[in-house]
């Protein structure tokens, strides 16, 4: 289960004035085929947070469906708790690249909070250029911050339920299980159904779909990534 542990040594350092603005941020969907790729920040007040509430939070991945909503709920629910999701759209990725994708998307997450954190702690290795506020990064952040948790679980039950959402529109790709994902199913469909306007144009798997012919381009990262990152 996260802890507050790397939270309180940063108030113990100054680092965040001894305040408890500290917010925690990840996204969800760097690997997908499809769908947009969605960041959160969650910010948590300790001094009122309830332990019944922390309890609930861990890094999405390792929480079931029905552990994930309840968790997600009790996150919206809470006073304790502010948070903020953005996201940056398929159109975004294929111009950008996935990584500054990714960075726009955390960017958009920590002004949409208003008030700026006076520390935000990313989960993974590399800090978001101009994010508005000092910023540190915790590789595996999201079993080792409730902050970092509370923003995992925040992006990936809106981006799941967005692609759930959008399976309905464009049924036969599976998004409602494999979220955009390149699994059997997504890649049998692409090849029978050809694109839609939510698949990723720059990723392989749909390039060579569209511009058979085309020269390799990268996109900054792996590109079909088989994780729930």
């Amino acid at each position: 289960m996260p802890s507050f542990q790397f939270e309180l040594s940063c108030e113990a350092r100054g680092m965040a004035g001894g305040a408890t603005r500290i917010a925690g941020i990840d996204e969800v969907g760097r690997g997908p085929l499809a769908g947009p790729v969605v960041a959160a920040a969650a910010v948590i007040d300790r001094t009122r947070a309830k332990r019944s509430l922390l309890r609930l939070i861990d890094d999405s991945k390792k929480l079931d469906l029905e552990k994930r909503e309840t968790a997600y709920a009790a996150i919206v629910a809470s006073e304790a708790v502010q948070f903020a999701v953005a996201e940056a759209s398929v159109e975004e990725i294929d111009r950008l690249n996935i990584l500054q994708a990714t960075f726009l998307a955390m960017r958009r997450a920590v002004q949409a909070l208003g008030e700026a954190p006076l520390l935000a702690l990313v989960d993974g290795n590399k800090v978001p250029p101009e994010l508005g506020c000092p910023a540190e990064t915790i590789v595996g952040g999201d079993g080792q911050s409730y902050s970092i948790a509370a923003a995992s679980i925040v992006a990936k039950v809106t981006r799941d339920r967005q692609m759930a959402a959008l399976a309905a529109s464009f049924p036969g790709y599976g998004w409602e299980t494999n979220r955009g994902y390149g699994s059997v199913q997504h890649l049998e469909a692409l090849k029978l159904l050809g694109p839609t306007p939510h698949h990723r144009r720059s990723f392989a798997p749909v390039r060579v779909l569209v511009w058979p012919d085309g020269p390799a381009r990268s996109n900054g990262e792996p590109e079909a990534g088989s994780s729930n990152a």
